[in-house]
C-alpha cells in the first residue's frame, strides 16, 4: 500500500509539471463520500465542499457567523421569521442564477429528498416566502437557536436547482454548486479534481486553475509526499509525526483546536445487528468505557497533543457538564459490570474502524486496555466511506468514528442521539433525551440551554450509546511556498487568498 500510494502521488505530480503554481494538490486522510450536500456526511467531503459549494452563512476564524451567499439577515420579535438578503450577481456552475427561488428550492430539497441527511437540521423551517429576487423569509413554527449555524454547514450549501432536478438522487456524481471551483472529474479512492470557476463572485481571491484532492489514508505516506513536493497541503498531520514535520525546513505547520470529538458509536437499535449483548445492555457499554484510560490513550497515540474526552464537548468548552468529569480507568468496576450483565468470564465484541493510521492505533490501544477487563475486541478495518455506509444501513455492531464539530452545541449531539436524527446510526431512542435536546433548540437563553444539555447528559451517561474518547487538534502541513492559509477550528481548508509560490 505504501508503494502504491507514493506512486500515485508522484504520477499526479508529474502530470502537473509546468503548472505548479496553477494546480494545488491537497492530500486527504480518506476519500469523500457522495458529493451531494444533502446526502453526504464525511469530514473530508466538507473540505472539498469548501472549494465547491458556497453556503448562505460562513464563520470567521474566531467562530463568529458571517454572510457568504447571504449578505445580511434579521429576525422578527418572536424569533420565528428569518429574513435574508442575498448576494446579487452569483451564478451556479451551469449558469443558473442564484436567487431567492434557488434558496427556497434548496431548503425544500433538504427537507423532502428521500436520501437527505439534512432533514433534522432544517426541520424547524415550516415554509419559505420569496419576497424579492434577492430576499427570502424563512418561517419557523418556533424559535430555533441553531438555524444560522446549520446554514453555515451543509444545510446552507446551495446547489443548482436545474442540475438537481435533472439528476435527482444521482446529483453527487456530477455536483453543480456556486463555489470558487467547479467539479471536473473524480476517480474513486484516487482523486477529486475541481477547476476554477471564472464567473465566481470572489474570483480575485482564487489563485489556482485547478485543485486536486488525493485520498492518502496512511499518515506517514501523506507527510512523505508533502516533504518530497508531491503535494502542497496535508490534511491532518499525525501528532506523532509533528516533531519530524517541524524539523523539515520545507514544511510549514498550522494548527487549531477542534470543535469535535472521536469515540465509539454503538449500534443499540439500528436493525438486527443491534441484537447482541453490547447493543442490548448498557452495563457492557459502561464497562467498556471504564476499561479505557483516556489520558493514557492520548499520550500513547497522540503524544499528549489532543484532549481526553467523555462528552460531545471538550473539557474547556462552556457546554461541558462538570457533573460528569472524565472518568478514571477502573478495571475492577468494569469487571463488576460485566458480571452483573451475566458475563463474569468476559465477552467478545466487534468494533469496526477506518483503515487509516490513527484510528487503527487508537483501537489497538483500546483493545489492549479492554482485554484487561475481560472484553475481547475484534477490530474490523474498513475504508472510511464504506464504513459509514455500513453504519447507516445498521450493518455493524460498533464503530470507532468521530465528528468534526460545529459552532453551536446542538450540532455535536442532536442529530446523533435524538429519535430519527439524521446521523443517528446508533438507532438510539429515548423520549426524555428527545425532549431535552429539542427544548435546547428553541431557547436563546444560554443558561437554560446548558441545563437542558446537562439533563440529557445524565441519561446518556447511563445509556452510553456513544463512548467518547478524545478531542483532536487539527494539524495541517503546508509546503514552504504556500502563503495565505488561515487555520479554522472547524478543520476546513479555505482557499480564498491562498497562493503557491515557485
Amino acid at each position: 500500500m505504501l508503494r502504491k500510494l507514493t506512486l500515485t502521488a508522484v504520477l499526479m505530480g508529474a502530470s502537473a509539471l509546468g503548472a505548479q503554481a496553477q494546480d494545488l494538490r491537497i492530500a486527504l486522510q480518506s476519500d469523500a463520500d457522495v458529493l451531494d450536500p444533502d446526502q453526504s456526511r464525511t469530514f473530508v467531503g466538507r473540505i472539498v465542499y469548501t472549494a465547491l459549494c458556497d453556503k448562505l452563512v460562513d464563520i470567521t476564524p474566531e467562530l463568529e457567523l458571517i454572510g457568504q451567499l447571504a449578505t445580511d439577515w434579521s429576525w422578527n420579535d418572536d424569533q420565528t421569521q428569518l429574513t435574508m438578503q442575498l448576494r446579487e450577481g452569483v451564478t451556479f456552475h451551469d449558469g443558473t442564477p442564484f436567487n431567492a427561488e434557488a434558496v427556497a428550492y434548496n431548503i425544500e430539497r433538504s427537507q423532502t429528498l428521500e436520501e437527505s441527511r439534512r432533514k433534522s437540521e432544517v426541520a424547524s423551517i415550516t415554509g419559505t416566502e420569496v419576497l424579492g429576487e434577492y430576499e427570502i423569509r424563512l418561517d419557523l413554527e418556533q424559535p430555533d437557536a441553531t438555524l444560522l449555524a446549520q446554514l453555515a454547514d451543509r444545510a446552507g450549501m446551495m446547489i443548482s436547482p436545474t442540475a438537481a432536478r435533472e439528476a435527482g438522487a444521482d446529483f453527487g456524481s456530477n455536483p453543480v454548486c456556486s463555489g470558487p471551483f467547479a467539479f471536473d472529474n473524480r476517480v474513486a479512492q484516487d482523486r477529486i479534481v475541481l477547476k476554477k470557476y471564472a464567473d465566481y463572485w470572489n474570483a480575485d481571491e482564487i489563485n489556482f486553475e485547478t485543485v486536486t484532492y488525493l485520498p492518502i489514508p496512511d499518515n506517514t505516506v501523506r507527510l512523505a509526499n508533502l516533504q518530497s513536493g508531491d503535494v502542497d497541503i496535508v490534511d491532518r498531520v499525525s501528532a506523532t509525526d509533528l516533531e519530524q514535520a517541524k524539523a523539515d525546513p520545507k514544511v510549514q505547520i498550522e494548527s487549531a483546536v477542534s470543535l469535535g470529538y472521536q469515540g465509539i458509536t454503538i449500534n443499540v437499535g439500528n436493525g438486527d445487528k443491534a441484537k447482541n449483548p453490547l447493543g442490548e445492555d448498557s452495563k457492557i457499554r459502561r464497562a467498556l468505557s471504564l476499561a479505557i484510560d483516556r489520558e493514557a490513550l492520548n499520550q500513547v497515540v497522540f503524544n499528549g497533543a489532543f484532549a481526553a474526552g467523555n462528552q460531545p464537548f471538550p473539557p474547556n468548552s462552556p457546554w461541558f457538564d462538570p457533573d460528569h468529569p472524565i472518568p478514571e480507568r477502573d478495571v475492577e468496576a468494569a469487571k463488576a459490570l460485566l458480571a452483573e450483565a451475566g458475563y463474569p468470564d468476559g465477552i467478545t465484541i466487534e468494533i469496526q474502524a477506518p483503515n487509516s493510521t490513527e484510528p487503527q492505533q487508537v483501537m489497538q490501544v483500546v483493545q489492549a486496555m479492554a482485554a484487561e477487563a475481560g472484553i475481547t475486541i475484534e477490530i474490523v478495518s474498513k475504508e472510511f466511506a464504506t464504513m459509514l455506509q455500513d453504519q447507516t444501513a445498521g450493518d455493524y455492531t460498533a464503530s470507532q468514528v468521530g465528528w468534526s464539530g460545529r459552532v453551536d452545541p446542538d450540532g455535536n449531539i442532536h442529530q446523533f442521539l435524538t429519535t430519527g436524527g439524521g446521523i443517528n446510526d446508533s438507532g438510539y431512542s429515548n423520549a426524555q433525551v428527545d425532549e431535552y435536546l429539542n427544548a435546547a433548540r428553541v431557547t436563546n437563553d444560554t443558561a437554560e440551554r446548558k441545563e437542558l444539555y446537562n439533563q440529557a447528559r445524565d441519561i446518556l451517561m447511563e445509556d452510553s450509546p456513544l463512548v467518547y474518547l478524545y478531542h483532536p487538534t487539527w494539524i495541517w502541513g503546508l509546503a514552504e511556498g504556500v502563503e495565505g492559509f488561515t487555520p479554522y477550528a472547524d478543520g476546513m481548508i479555505r482557499l480564498e487568498g491562498v497562493s503557491l509560490s515557485e
